[in-house]
């Protein structure tokens, strides 16, 4: 995500455009490159911590989780906000995986019924609650679309890996 936004800032691309334009057959390919496109450095400095704290927390399970675990997010965010945001809408950033990292954190315990999956969403929940929170609301500039729908998509991921892992 650095080096995408450090390479937009300097070629002067403006790459941004590439986002999921919503209800848009083009903005669908957005899907797949928004999480890497932000709105500023100070935009992506934002995303960086929550994701790479929430992505160890996951990764602690296995490379093949966090990258499920991504994958199942980032589908279900870009087509949720895809299909409710505004008409020619444009969203960019990672806020919608890291929202769904949260997600997929805060329901794995209910699903998993495991104590630790549980203090860990208490965690979660401590020093990152108001922020969530704060993040589903409608505010200028800001996708509460993609949150939301990157918190769905977290929740989904939640209840699909858990019965994969009751399965194995």
């Amino acid at each position: 995500m650095w080096i995408v936004e450090v390479f937009d800032l300097v070629s002067g691309l403006r790459l941004d455009r590439y986002g999921i334009e919503a209800r848009d057959t083009d903005g669908l390919l957005g899907i797949l490159a928004a999480p890497f496109l932000h709105a500023g450095l100070g935009h992506l400095a934002a995303n960086t911590v929550p994701l790479l704290l929430l992505g160890f927390v996951i990764a602690l399970g296995g490379a093949v989780q966090v990258v499920l675990v991504t994958v199942i997010v980032a589908l279900v965010g870009g087509l949720g906000t895809w299909l409710l945001a505004p008409a020619s809408s444009l969203h960019i950033g990672a806020s919608g995986i890291v929202f769904g990292y949260a997600g997929y954190l805060l329901s794995r315990g209910f699903f998993t019924r495991r104590l630790r999956d549980f203090l860990l969403a208490a965690v979660i929940v401590v020093f990152w609650g108001g922020a969530l929170l704060g993040g589903l609301l409608p505010a200028a500039g800001i996708s509460w679309q993609g949150h939301l729908f990157g918190a769905l998509g977290g929740v989904v991921a939640g209840r699909a890996l858990a019965r994969r892992r009751a399965a194995t």
